[in-house]
């Protein structure tokens, strides 16, 4: 019998795979199609203080090898997402592991959200996103500068009861500097990558496919960057890593625990099927002892370099 059982700081996963953040909603839609329970954790949108709109349309473009995206964190703020969203989850999935994720504009708002959720006692773990543009310093994201992301790691941690995992940005020249600021502000685990930012033309128009001229590429694209980032920051930091960035496959899910994740999530996937995660849970015991692999955990950080 394979297990694939992995056990992280906050959350006791029946198997590896959960869902990326913004790509399942807050699981209400899907949970009237699959039982939730099939998956490792369940991960919800990015949450902040108050509701946002998100950013102009078009707000989605399709590509060949991926999506480019400027969604934006539309939720319907903190409060809500914990009433409307979180409370019925938890009584509908009591024992389902459920990660929210942290965003906003200040520091004052990702502790005042990460509070509120751990305070409400629905959630098992926190991702911090802190790839959100940062008004305070002109609108660059939080997760590029060091000593802005342990800062904010340890503001966050003198005020929740629940772990977190500091969702790394690939926006940047050296990842493993941002790794070690969340490590050294005492952060629980990361979650990498995400997306990398990226443009397209609409050459006839002259005008950049999305509303927002810039988005987000995730998908297959970024695999092989993502894959690289998580060998890197696993051999910098001592923190458990859930690796995301193109996974569609249960080869992938080998690749990127070999790179160094612990765990996965699957995002972009869903976009061609929105039970891709589901499929993936379900379909993993059975490709692992085909591939020979007793113990997922095994696997972690493996990597034979040549």
């Amino acid at each position: 019998m394979v297990n694939t059982h992995v056990k992280l700081p906050g959350l006791d996963l029946k198997n590896p795979i959960m869902p990326a953040s913004g790509t399942f909603g807050f699981g209400d839609v899907a949970a009237k199609e699959f039982d939730l329970n099939e998956l490792g954790a369940m991960v919800i949108k990015t949450t902040t203080p108050r509701a946002t709109m998100g950013n102009p349309q078009p707000q989605i473009a399709v590509l060949n090898d991926g999506v480019l995206n400027s969604v934006g964190l539309t939720n319907p703020g903190v409060d809500q997402v914990i009433s409307e969203k979180l409370t019925p989850l938890r009584q509908q999935y009591p024992a389902l592991p459920i990660m929210a994720s942290v965003g906003g504009e200040s520091r004052a708002d990702y502790v005042e959200v990460a509070q509120k959720l751990s305070n409400s006692g629905l959630v098992n773990a926190l991702e911090i996103n802190v790839s959100c543009p940062n008004v305070a310093q002109g609108g660059m994201s939080f997760g590029v500068h060091p000593e802005v992301v342990e800062e904010l790691t340890k503001q966050i941690k003198a005020v929740v009861d629940v772990p977190i995992y500091v969702k790394l940005t690939p926006n940047v020249t050296d990842i493993t500097s941002i790794a070690q600021a969340a490590e050294k502000g005492g952060a629980d685990g990361l979650s990498m990558i995400n997306t990398v930012l990226g443009m397209r033309i609409d050459v006839k128009a002259r005008r950049p496919l999305l509303g927002h001229n810039l988005g987000g590429l995730s998908g297959e694209a970024v695999k092989p960057i993502a894959i690289r980032m998580i060998n890197q920051v696993y051999q910098a930091t001592h923190l458990p890593i859930i690796g995301m960035g193109g996974i569609g496959s249960i080869q992938d899910v080998v690749e990127f625990m070999l790179a160094g994740a612990s765990a996965v999530a699957v995002g972009t996937a869903h976009f061609q099927d929105h039970l891709a995660a589901k499929d993936l849970a379900e379909d993993l015991p059975q490709e692992l002892e085909k591939l020979g692999i007793q113990d997922i955990n095994e696997l972690v950080g493996q990597v034979k370099f040549n």
